[in-house]
């Protein structure tokens, strides 16, 4: 889990950062689900996009995609979510 303190460090990191995932009217799929995982080794932080036609709520795709790939749910904003895993291989961000 982690603290406002991580949630916050975490948060100005990924403002930079471009969605590289979008979650559309098919929702979750194994394959989102399987290619979030293998982004979260190499990059650690992931900004996914809900797309409009998507009519899941943010939040519990978040909790699910979390669940489903270790991760902690950094933030969710609108129609963004922010997930963080530390890399078992090579860990690049190193927390507060």
């Amino acid at each position: 889990m982690l603290n406002s303190k991580q949630r916050a460090f975490l948060m100005s990191k990924a403002s930079n950062l471009t969605s590289i995932f979008q979650i559309g009217k098919a929702s979750l799929t194994p394959e989102l689900v399987s290619a979030v995982d293998d982004a979260l080794e190499k990059r650690e932080l992931v900004k996914i996009s809900v797309l409009k036609n998507c009519f899941d709520d943010p939040h519990e795709l978040a909790e699910t995609i979390a669940g489903r790939t270790r991760s902690d749910v950094v933030r969710v904003i609108g129609k963004k979510i922010i997930l963080f895993r530390t890399s078992k291989k090579k860990p690049v961000i190193e927390l507060p």
